[in-house]
């Protein structure tokens, strides 16, 4: 802790890069985990199969069933990670967030320069109109959401297996990335592209991993910590 304080005091352009292990503090599993949700089975199907683009259109019922049960979170609530990346924002030390979490906990607490690779959970898009909804709106719904002024579905605005990512939110991460001093990688296992190869636009001074195993990126890093995300960002000093 003491190095990873003073390499923070040091920066001048901080850029964190998140994943999963990010949002466990505040009750959101880490689908990946020995017990997470991708290690199970739903009869023939997998999750991934689930939350795939094509299953969303062939099967909507059985897609917002799952998609209900298993990947809202409406009661989690920012940890001490997403507070501290608060306070360095407001700081004028943190430059940006590049999140492949999608259940928006870096907004809720207050971070505006937050690139969220795979969307948001909190946003929902009528697929023939364009409406906007919220979350909360969704959750008040059951079935295949359909829009309140012309009847499309309501599509959550995250992307599914067999999509690609934002094209204009990714250039803006790697465009962030490759202008920091510090890269701080946190609660990910840099398994999923492409996000994953983002850290190949990182050409600063330091490289800090937070994480509970290893990770890919550990052999150029700064520093390594093993440890929990939200313990480890709550206990810096801004």
């Amino acid at each position: 802790m003491k190095n990873l304080q003073e390499l923070v005091d040091r920066a001048k352009r901080i850029v964190f890069f998140g994943g999963a292990g990010v949002s466990t503090a505040s009750g959101i599993p880490d689908f990946r985990g020995s017990d997470g949700l991708y290690q199970q089975k739903y009869g023939d199907l997998t999750p991934e199969m689930m939350l795939s683009a094509s299953f969303f259109y062939l099967h909507p019922d059985m897609f917002f069933d799952f998609y209900r049960a298993h990947m809202l979170h409406p009661e989690a609530r920012p940890n001490a990670a997403h507070r501290k990346l608060y306070e360095l924002e407001r700081a004028g030390k943190l430059r940006g967030i590049v999140t492949q979490n999608i259940d928006g906990l870096h907004r809720a607490a207050g971070n505006r320069l937050v690139y969220e690779i795979h969307g948001s959970v909190r946003e929902n898009v009528c697929m023939d109109c364009g409406r906007e909804y919220d979350l909360n709106w969704l959750l008040r719904t059951t079935g295949v959401p359909r829009c309140e002024r012309c009847g499309g579905v309501v599509k959550p605005n995250v992307v599914l297996y067999g999509e690609a990512p934002d094209k204009y939110t990714c250039m803006g991460a790697c465009r962030e990335i490759s202008n920091c001093d510090l890269l701080i990688v946190a609660g990910t296992s840099l398994a999923v592209e492409p996000a994953a190869s983002f850290l190949d636009y990182f050409h600063g001074r330091d490289l800090v991993c937070v994480n509970l195993e290893d990770t890919p990126a550990d052999g150029r890093a700064t520093l390594t910590i093993r440890g929990d995300v939200a313990a480890v960002m709550g206990a810096l000093s801004v």
